[in-house]
Formats: structure tokens, sequence, C-alpha cells
């Protein structure tokens, strides 16, 4: 797996490990200082593994000698009560650091896991799908980086990195036309988005010309018809279906024609992958 990491993976790592350890960790001084064991990680249940650089940012801050086997590469599928790795070093860092390398591992792999479900039900449609900013504060990168391992794409990682002209933004600016014109005037103007709600504001934003058009909560007739209008458009935009997204729907609105649709359910729903961790201790 070779999809970069995130610039922000260590402070993100360091501020875990502050909010876990704040001035020490109390129950692991009770432990020998030169104490040294190793422990077992394995999954208690299916996924694609996701998170291996922020599991070894975490046991390396605290023991920078710490070594670490794994036995399932980076965006691999697991199995169920398979051995995902084996971490040896001194006994404090790896009781003190166990949860925060865990609580990574477990929600990186479970946004992974999900990607993966809706990426491979859409392959071979021309489709993609695309994730949203509905991500858990202070995580967007780290489960922005879940979603390309898992297989699907990245929407904008942020408000800076994109326009993404909604109904209040229409409102305020007065018009599709004259949001989308305000939006070119921009110095270095990036890809320009709209949302549209029905046909009539499809073809204010292709007229606009905007890059993108997102059709919010189409169903599944009006996304075929928004694709025919865009098709005949001289300068067609790309169209990304969103809204109402679930395991059930995403291949019937993939097969409409559109060219991505977003899933914040990825990123907002997960529910934590199953791991369990088994120590063994010998003196140094």
């Amino acid at each position: 797996m070779s999809i970069p990491v995130p610039d922000d993976l260590m402070p993100q790592v360091e501020r875990a490990l502050a909010e876990d350890l704040g001035a020490g960790d109390l129950t692991a001084a009770l432990i020998p200082a030169d104490l040294r064991g190793r422990a077992s990680v394995i999954t208690r249940e299916p996924a694609i593994l996701c998170g291996r650089p922020y599991v070894e940012a975490s046991f390396r801050a605290l023991d920078p000698g710490v070594r670490i086997d794994w036995h399932v590469a980076e965006g691999e599928q697991a199995h169920a009560d398979q051995l995902l790795f084996v971490v040896a070093g001194f006994a404090r860092a790896l009781l003190s650091a166990e949860r925060t390398a865990l609580n990574f591992l477990q929600l990186l792999s479970a946004t992974a896991t999900a990607a993966h479900r809706y990426a491979a039900l859409v392959e071979g449609t021309g489709c993609r799908v695309l994730d949203t900013r509905k991500t858990l504060p202070g995580l967007r990168t780290a489960q922005k980086y879940a979603v390309r391992v898992g297989g699907a794409q990245n929407h904008r990682i942020g408000l800076f990195d994109g326009v993404l002209i909604k109904e209040n933004h229409i409102m305020a600016a007065g018009s599709i036309a004259a949001a989308v014109a305000r939006a070119k005037a921009l110095p270095n103007p990036p890809r320009i988005e709209v949302e549209v709600e029905t046909l009539a504001e499809l073809r204010e934003a292709i007229a606009a010309g905007a890059d993108v058009a997102l059709l919010d909560n189409f169903p599944l007739t009006d996304l075929r018809a928004a694709v025919a209008i865009n098709r005949s458009a001289g300068k067609p935009l790309l169209l990304e279906a969103s809204g109402g997204v679930s395991l059930d729907t995403v291949q019937a609105i993939a097969a409409t024609g559109v060219d991505f649709v977003s899933v914040g359910a990825m990123t907002k729903h997960v529910s934590a992958v199953d791991l369990s961790m088994r120590f063994e201790w010998n003196a140094a």
C-alpha cells in the first residue's frame, strides 16, 4: 500500500497520547522499569487493515526501540481471529501506548472497511465513491487517509481547498450565476462545485460555467434525467450524487451514469473494529 500518510500524523498521535497519559501513567508506574514483554494483537472480526503508521508512531513515541512485526499489510483484508501484529519492548511503554495505538487501528480499519464495501459495489460502473467532511473532529486527515486505503476517494479535505456552493451561499449571493461568478474571480480559482436541488438549478449551474454539480437527494429518475441534460450541454459538468446513499442504494445510483457518489456514512457511521491485545512478560 503506497498511499502517503498525512503530514499531521505525529501531531495527532502526540495529542492522543497526551490526552490519555496526562502527567503520567500512574498504573504503569507500578511495573519495574526494566521489565520487557511482548504483545499480540488480533482482530475479532473481518476488516480491511488500516492504521499501521499510527500504531507504530504511538508505540515508538514511548519506546523508540520497540519492535513491531506485522502479519497483515496496510489495506489487506484480515479475517476474524487473525493475528495482525506482534509488538515487543519495555512493559511500561507497551501498556501506556496500548489504548492509543488500538484506538487508531480500530477506527481507521473500520473506516477503510466501510470505504472498501462502497467502492466494491460500484466497481466497473465508471462511478467513483467520495467521502465528505463528516469526520471525527481532529481526525479528518486520518479518516480521509483510511478512505483511500479502503479504495474510495477524497472529496475536498476542508473549506480551504475547494469551492462548494450550497443553498445558503446561493441565497446570500443572489443566484447560482452570481455565486459562480464570484468564485471564478478568486485568485487561482479551484474547481467550482454547485449543489443543486432541481433539474432547473442544474441547468443554471451548467449555464454559469461550474465544474461540478452536486445532485442533492435526487431520486433515481431525476438522476437519469440530470445525466441526459448534462450530456446534451456544450460543456458538460461532472455530476456528484449525494444524500441518502447506503450500501443498499449505491449500485443503483452509480448505474444512472453520475461520475461520483459521496457517502458521509463511511466516516460518520463507523463502528470500531473489535481488536484484542494479549501480553506476555519477562524480566530484563
